[in-house]
């Protein structure tokens, strides 16, 4: 089934354009999504078609309206559900997200703008929140992009091969181990003996101890050191690494 996904923003030539090239134009070519976006300045009355107005109580930048927004949902019959807005304060997006929406037929995603959309319209028409990262961006089309294409991506045929998922950084809680390819060596820097030598399942182990080290030292919060299993435990000592972190215990 083509997985639906509509966004609501003022800017859907953004969307769009990015969305006719690179790995998104390959799988809506074959089927796999599909990209429709709504402006709600279409669902305004003034000749200036305003989206936006002065805060409430004061305070600098301007508010995007409940009213063209909330009517941008109403109008469609056949939007996808859940509505997800893109915002500070919403749960965090991750690849645990990203596979929960893979697993759906569809969903909206709400863009704000300016200084934030009225809480109103958040109560009326939106069912969920979710945020790309502790960080504020002019308006929520770049966050929509990373959502569409972490989540196209997980569906099948999305990919050239769709064993490309299984090991990638974030599919089983750990970042990705380093990705080396032809020359073997470059500027006196060598491609691990490991990785020439043929045999698979000594590969499978480099990796997996890679995987590791690497979430270890970069993203520690990811892993709990003192549940590492005895295995995993063993892969560490078996590949050691110079000055590397090493597990508890």
């Amino acid at each position: 089934m083509t997985l639906q996904i509509d966004v609501i923003t003022l800017f859907p030539e953004l969307l769009e354009h990015y969305a006719d090239a690179t790995i998104l134009k390959r799988a809506a070519d074959k089927g796999v999504w599909r990209l429709r976006c709504h402006d709600p300045r279409n669902e305004t009355d003034d000749p200036h078609r305003t989206v936006d107005d002065t805060p409430f109580g004061g305070g600098a930048g301007m508010v995007l309206r409940a009213e063209p927004i909330v009517r941008t949902v109403r109008s469609v019959v056949d939007l996808p559900r859940p509505v997800i807005a893109l915002t500070p304060s919403g749960r965090r997006f991750d690849q645990s997200v990203a596979r929960e929406l893979a697993a759906t037929d569809g969903f909206t995603l709400l863009c704000g703008r300016y200084e934030g959309i009225d809480q109103r319209a958040l109560d009326a028409v939106v069912d969920d929140e979710i945020s790309i990262g502790d960080f504020v961006l002019a308006g929520g089309e770049l966050a929509a992009l990373c959502v569409i294409e972490a989540v196209v991506r997980l569906r099948p045929g999305a990919l050239g091969n769709d064993e490309s998922v299984v090991e990638e950084s974030f599919s089983d809680g750990l970042l990705e181990y380093p990705q080396y390819t032809k020359p073997a060596e470059f500027e006196g820097r060598l491609v691990p003996d490991v990785l020439r030598s043929g045999d698979h399942g000594r590969v499978a182990h480099w990796r997996r101890a890679q995987a590791l080290r690497r979430t270890m030292s970069r993203r520690p919060d990811l892993l709990d050191t003192d549940g590492l299993s005895e295995a995993d435990r063993r892969l560490l000592l078996e590949f050691p690494e110079e000055n590397g972190p090493q597990p508890n215990g």
